[in-house]
């Protein structure tokens, strides 16, 4: 999920060399030059969010989106999806719903939740049986508006949901979240700590729905896999936070050093073309996942967008039952002929890999995981 460059990536490794030799770190309130040059090039790339904060983890970018839009809204109630991941710190913890809630005792008060549209499993349906979204996100804020006290400040969503089962959510639904949000004076952020920087074939994944969020935060593929993140916003947000006196402060707050960490991740990304590659190798790895589920009755489903896929393992087709002991299976075989995949279980999803190569993954790489991913499927089921 972090190492969208693969693994000691030459730009990285001479980067860190360099930098580490010239200047780590800083006290927070003196800004270096890879600083500004980053926060600079992300602004560029997201027109509309011109105002950048660095910091080390997507915890503390979500947690520092949620405090501003406290503070600029005068709300305190935040409203995530419950199948999501937003971190393990106070305020991203309580929007934290798909696992790490039980025996913490209570969450932070306004803390709600409504559930994310699957459409290989939908709740709501159209005549034919497909998902209707619309629907459905119309009811849940129905919901939310119930239980509302009028105090709502922001909702944080992930346009794919990873830890909640590779859910992307249906193209227009962002748009139409944002919709929901402004009618009731709420700032919608989004968390794109996994899709951000090519990953699903845009720069951004929100970028597909045509709409710019109040606030965006990065992590894990701005650092390739060292830590650094950002929280991005409108000027307007940030001004109006400045002058509430926003306090969002920790030790390695824009720190030189993954700073030109992230500036070199982002001239790679766009010196080897890897937006555009991760549309084509990500279409060629769906379509070998798609040709696997031909041959094996136990994949459910394929879904995704660019190199974020995911693969649900069902023992009935027909009936959507999840295969947990299979899938732990599946897991044992693919790592016995060395390819790492990761699963999730959750009872009310089912038995998911989440299949997210460096964007950097050749064609011939892929297709040997492909290869793996048969063999270790048949040898599952045989088992």
């Amino acid at each position: 999920m972090s190492a969208l460059l693969g693994h000691s990536h030459p730009d990285i490794v001479a980067t860190v060399r360099e930098q580490i030799g010239t200047l780590d770190h800083l006290f927070s309130g003196m800004l270096s030059r890879p600083v500004v040059e980053l926060c600079t090039q992300l602004a560029a790339l997201a027109p509309g969010l011109e105002r950048v904060q660095l910091l080390s983890t997507g915890a503390e970018s979500n947690e520092a989106a949620i405090r501003m839009a406290k503070l600029v809204t005068g709300g305190h109630e935040i409203v995530g999806f419950a199948q999501s991941w937003h971190g393990m710190t106070g305020a991203a913890a309580a929007a934290t719903y798909s696992a790490g809630r039980k025996g913490y005792g209570p969450a932070p008060v306004g803390s709600f939740a409504i559930r994310a549209p699957n459409a290989y499993r939908p709740r709501f349906k159209h005549p034919d049986g497909t998902l209707d979204w619309r629907s459905e996100l119309d009811d849940e804020f129905a919901l939310i508006d119930s239980q509302s006290t009028g105090n709502l400040a922001a909702f944080i969503a992930e346009p794919i949901l990873s830890s909640g089962g590779i859910i992307d959510l249906p193209q227009g639904y962002l748009a139409a979240l944002k919709k929901k949000c402004e009618e009731r004076g709420m700032l919608l952020i989004v968390d794109e700590a996994q899709t951000g920087l090519g990953r699903t074939g845009l720069m951004f994944a929100f970028q597909r729905d045509g709409i710019t969020p109040d606030f965006l935060t990065l992590s894990k593929t701005l650092g390739a896999g060292l830590p650094l993140a950002a929280v991005m916003t409108t000027a307007a947000i940030e001004e109006e936070a400045h002058k509430r006196n926003f306090l969002f402060y920790t030790t390695h707050v824009s720190d030189p050093l993954p700073a030109a960490i992230g500036l070199a991740v982002l001239t790679a990304v766009e010196r080897e073309q890897l937006v555009l590659k991760a549309q084509q190798r990500g279409a060629r790895l769906r379509q070998g996942m798609l040709d696997l589920q031909k041959r094996h009755e136990c994949i459910g489903d394929v879904r995704g967008r660019g190199l974020l896929l995911g693969l649900e393992i069902v023992t009935d087709r027909e009936l959507k039952t999840p295969g947990f002991t299979l899938g732990a299976r599946i897991t044992e075989e693919c790592m016995k002929r060395g390819l790492s995949m990761n699963i999730v279980k959750m009872p009310s999803l089912g038995s998911i890999f989440r299949i997210a190569p460096p964007l950097t993954a050749t064609e011939q790489e892929l297709d040997q995981g492909l290869e793996i991913l048969d063999e270790s499927l048949k040898a599952a089921r045989q088992g």
